[in-house]
């Protein structure tokens, strides 16, 4: 699967490497949801691929993508 660029999974997970936490946009996310340090960013997101997981949480926006995410693992925003 092609990533869909929508930025799920920069804001819904929390990533310890980058002191994210869960629901909370990356630092680095541009206000596009492009990744501002895409070339340098760590392993974990480099290592990240989308699954059918990305078309579970398909919604118009990213709110509703990030909700749907949460829903899904049993999370709550921090």
């Amino acid at each position: 699967m092609d990533c869909r660029r929508c930025a799920t999974c920069c804001t819904a997970p929390d990533i310890s490497t980058l002191a994210k936490p869960v629901g909370v946009p990356c630092q680095y996310l541009d206000t596009e949801g492009k990744c501002r340090i895409y070339s340098k960013r760590p392993a974990v997101c480099r290592n990240y691929l989308p699954d059918e997981i990305c078309e579970i949480i398909d919604a118009p926006t990213l709110e509703q993508r990030v909700t749907n995410y949460l829903r899904i693992f049993s999370l709550r925003n921090e």
